[in-house]
């Protein structure tokens, strides 16, 4: 797998080096993230995966005998389901995947992605792993076989067993924490073993032109935040149907058009409200899309806890 070549190769900083445990720390204009490595096996290594960027892009060169799973706990990621057709993995999935179209940008559309990636050198790993527990056997041909994995990602949804034995690997204590992962891995390959399968996913994914008109739609709402649109007007406007357009968005963004527009405005007047105090609030719901000033402050409040004045004076 060679993480840190990769890592290197791609403009990493390894920021902290120790037996067993590295961090790493990428950057790029939209801001950055960290991925925290442990060598848990011969073969098996865990990253925790701590991004606050709109993209990282992988440097990696696919391998043969690779078996990654990936757990989201918060954030969201774009990733390839099929020839030019995309679909989002988020909190609570589980991607497994064999890493043959890792290379390239990896977006995240809410900004921000945390989660853990569990992945393994199949042939090292299953000489270093079977045989530690009796009657376990670990066999990753039958894994690869049983969830049809190809040159594309699998994602398991709504899978509480797999959810939960990640989200267990979380705040763990240092002192505890290699021998715990170490536990926590074999749990995860009995759970993989049992795990039902489905021949559909649950969830549905959208066209390389979707997506890309819906971001457009992101991109222009947020630069004309002052002006209101109705759903059918941008339907018309980028030549996309409206339901498409509606759950496109919600698939990519994790979040209703109007419901992503007013937590936009109700962020950017917080900023407004801060920065430029010579603006009253009324001023300011207008420079946001609202021709209503108590309807402003209404939204303000139910979105920042706080009405805009209570905001400017306990915000200094």
């Amino acid at each position: 797998m060679n993480g840190a070549e990769a890592f290197t190769k791609q403009g990493a900083e390894l920021l902290a080096q120790s037996s067993g445990c590295s961090v790493w720390k990428f950057r790029n204009e939209t801001g950055d993230g960290t991925m925290t490595c442990y060598e848990l096996f011969d073969g098996v290594q865990l990253f925790y995966n701590d991004f606050h960027m709109e993209y990282v892009d992988s440097g990696y060169v696919p391998q043969n005998g690779v078996l990654v799973a990936d757990h989201c706990s918060e954030g969201r990621m774009e990733y390839e389901y099929a020839e030019n057709t995309f679909s989002y993995f988020e909190a609570h999935d589980v991607k497994l995947d064999t890493r043959q179209i890792h290379t390239g940008r990896f977006v995240f559309p809410s900004c921000h992605f945390h989660g853990i990636t569990v992945g393994f050198a199949t042939a090292i790993a299953e000489r270093s792993l079977n045989g530690m527990i009796d009657g376990m056997t670990i066999d990753f041909d039958k894994l690869t076989e049983k969830f049809r994995m190809g040159k594309y990602p699998r994602v398991i949804r709504e899978n509480a067993a797999l959810d939960t034995v990640f989200s267990g690997m979380y705040g763990v204590p240092d002192s505890i924490r290699l021998p715990y992962l170490r536990v926590k891995v074999l749990e995860l390959l009995l759970c993989l073993d049992t795990a039902e399968t489905s021949e559909d996913e649950k969830r549905q994914y959208f066209y390389r032109t979707q997506v890309e008109k819906v971001k457009a739609i992101k991109t222009f709402l947020a630069e004309n935040m002052s002006d209101n649109f109705t759903q059918e007007e941008l339907s018309e406007q980028f030549e996309i149907p409206l339901t498409t357009m509606k759950s496109c968005f919600r698939s990519v963004y994790g979040t209703s058009i109007g419901a992503w527009l007013t937590g936009f405005r109700m962020n950017r007047a917080a900023e407004m409200l801060i920065n430029d105090r010579n603006k009253s609030a009324a001023e300011i719901a207008g420079l946001v899309g609202y021709d209503s000033a108590s309807k402003f402050a209404a939204t303000f409040k139910r979105i920042m806890g706080r009405t805009p004045i209570e905001y400017r004076k306990d915000i200094r």
